[in-house]
């Protein structure tokens, strides 16, 4: 029996809510030293588009780091600390050149690597460059994103190569980037809590088809990459079953097409976005996205193609009062507090995929502080990693008892998610097509 407190039992109890418990520092805190942010620090992370860099240096934040990425005039990314080691300026004011980047206020070079290569008002004789680095991270660069690893460099593992990067018939595009203001958790927790999507999302008009508004049956799986929901619907004669909202240890998620209506049967379809949700700092988070794009004309809607367009339902209108009248996933998550309060919630039955993916992430930190590595990392290069994010719809007459019915439903998921699980339909196909091989795709920068 779980003991709740006078406020959270009495009726105009609210007078006995006197103190607000603390945030869950252990999952929600990434800076420098904190165990999160160990963890994180354990995997490649997005920084930005490729076609974000240019000819000026480009000023990010990332797990509360200052820092600065660049593409030297010899095409290779750099991303260093901010401040200059010399004096402290900020080298988003520094010059571009082919071999660094140069400091605007007494002009030392510095290489991607953080090496210093020039300090020209020292001596000729001087030393000092061969004996101090600047701050610096390896970088890589995969289908228009750029990539860093900002953990301890004799644990770095090779970049991930997830089947559903390399499908064939399918290419991947970069999608949008934006901002929340909050914690990075509130918006990673919402890819498996499918059951915010018959409510959310059909307010007002509905974001997503109209099937999206009937509340599904759920099942949770845990998979060996994360967490994935298992939300199945009966539509007509058939049972549409939804595993998406994949989450991918740690801070990846895989979304399934949201075109769907369940009123075609077909096979596993796989993901339509893959996006990473990371951490500025620990009160806001930066989205980032792929898009797969189906070769096959009007596989995909036209829009998915299209950088200008955003998924809808994901950021809100243009005023306050429009938000309140038709909120969205922004609304709802930034709404939660800068960093959600864990000791407050009364989660539910709907919830589970929260408590499993927070159990995920919190055994992955203790792996870490174990001198493990996480549940993600895989150090096999050039290995294909399984995903299991997709739509299917099967052919399942109803039964004439609807309690009954209900109970196919569930089991026609359950028998689909072990199946996937068991048996990745993605990496068959790859395997079935002969010239797809991982090496072929996998296209990265100069690795400092």
């Amino acid at each position: 029996m779980v003991t709740r407190p006078d406020y959270a039992t009495t009726r105009f109890g609210a007078y006995f809510n006197r103190e607000v418990p603390g945030e869950d520092a252990e999952l929600t805190h990434v800076g420098r030293g904190t165990p999160g942010g160990e963890y994180l620090r354990r995997f490649w992370q997005p920084i930005c588009f490729s076609d974000e860099l240019h000819d000026l240096p480009h000023r990010i934040k990332i797990l509360g780091e200052e820092l600065v990425a660049f593409r030297n005039r010899s095409g290779a990314v750099g991303l260093l600390e901010l401040h200059c080691a010399h004096r402290g300026t900020s080298l988003e004011f520094g010059q571009i050149e082919a071999q660094g980047i140069r400091c605007c206020y007494h002009g030392w070079l510095f290489g991607v690597d953080g090496a210093i290569l020039e300090t020209p008002g020292e001596p000729a004789t001087s030393t000092l460059k061969d004996h101090l680095c600047q701050g610096a991270y390896p970088t890589l660069e995969y289908q228009g994103i750029v990539f860093a690893y900002l953990g301890p460099p004799d644990r770095q593992p090779p970049f991930p190569l997830y089947d559903s990067f390399i499908r064939p018939g399918y290419r991947i595009i970069p999608g949008r980037k934006y901002f929340f203001p909050c914690n990075w958790l509130q918006q990673m927790e919402n890819a498996v809590d499918p059951a915010h999507v018959a409510f959310l999302h059909t307010i007002g008009t509905a974001h997503f088809t109209d099937e999206f508004r009937v509340l599904p049956e759920l099942e949770f799986r845990e998979t060996p990459l994360g967490v994935v929901s298992v939300a199945s619907r009966r539509v007509g004669q058939n049972i549409w079953v939804r595993m998406s909202g994949e989450c991918i240890m740690p801070n990846l998620q895989a979304i399934a097409p949201v075109w769907e209506d369940g009123s075609q049967e077909h096979g596993f379809s796989g993901p339509a976005i893959s996006r990473w949700i990371v951490p500025v700092d620990d009160t806001n988070a930066m989205l980032i996205e792929f898009r797969h794009v189906c070769e096959n004309e009007g596989a995909t809607p036209a829009w998915l193609a299209d950088r200008d367009v955003m998924l809808p339902g994901q950021l809100p209108p243009d005023s306050y009062e429009a938000s309140q009248r038709q909120p969205s996933d922004y609304d709802a998550q930034v709404s939660q507090r800068p960093i959600a309060i864990h000791a407050l919630e009364h989660l539910g039955a709907t919830d589970r995929g929260i408590t499993m993916f927070r159990s995920q992430a919190r055994r992955g930190i203790r792996a870490v502080q174990a001198g493990q590595d996480p549940i993600g990392v895989c150090r096999d290069a050039g290995a294909v990693i399984p995903t299991y994010c997709n739509n299917i719809v099967v052919h399942v007459p109803p039964e004439a008892n609807s309690e009954t019915d209900r109970q196919l439903i569930r089991e026609t998921g359950r028998r689909l998610a072990d199946a996937c699980l068991e048996n990745p339909p993605l990496v068959a196909e790859l395997a079935a097509t002969a010239d797809s091989g991982a090496g072929k795709v996998l296209e990265t920068s100069e690795e400092v």
